[in-house]
């Protein structure tokens, strides 16, 4: 997070709402955002896998050209698309959403993915990838198939 005029004492204009307020208070710029960032996402969206990896020097814009051809679907469309370099140490998360795409970019500082190819294949939920992203082999367990119940009894 950018601070301006902070050895003046001063702080910018967007540094000053509530939430940033907290942030500062305890002099760690990353304090109040440690775990509470988030973005909600419904469970209708669709998780997509890369099956190849990616230069990992894409931005928004060149992912997002990806999403198409590799995907076959729109961009803009809410999912969730996922991207990996080729050492599956780092890896790109794309979503849309209404006002503009996210792009979250995670490095894994110790050991890497377990084969994107794979899950990419057999498919994944928005728990799983969740799962994944901590760096758990999502494919070593059984996944609980969903009930189409049309009656309660």
């Amino acid at each position: 997070m950018r601070r301006t005029g902070v050895d003046s004492g001063q702080r910018d204009s967007a540094a000053t709402s509530g939430v940033f307020d907290r942030a500062f208070a305890s002099g760690d710029d990353r304090s109040y955002w440690r775990g509470n960032a988030m973005m909600m996402l419904s469970t209708a969206v669709k998780v997509y896998i890369a099956a190849e990896p990616i230069d990992m020097r894409k931005s928004i814009d060149s992912l997002s050209m990806l999403v198409r051809p590799m995907f076959d679907q729109d961009a803009l469309s809410g999912h969730v698309f996922v991207f990996y370099g080729r050492r599956r140490d780092k890896i790109k998360v794309l979503v849309y959403d209404r006002t503009g795409f996210w792009l979250m970019y995670k490095r894994f500082e110790s050991g890497s993915l377990a084969d994107p190819a794979a899950i990419a294949r057999r498919g994944i939920s928005l728990a799983e990838l969740t799962t994944w992203l901590e760096g758990i082999d999502v494919g070593v367990r059984r996944r609980v198939h969903a009930v189409n119940a049309t009656v309660v009894a």
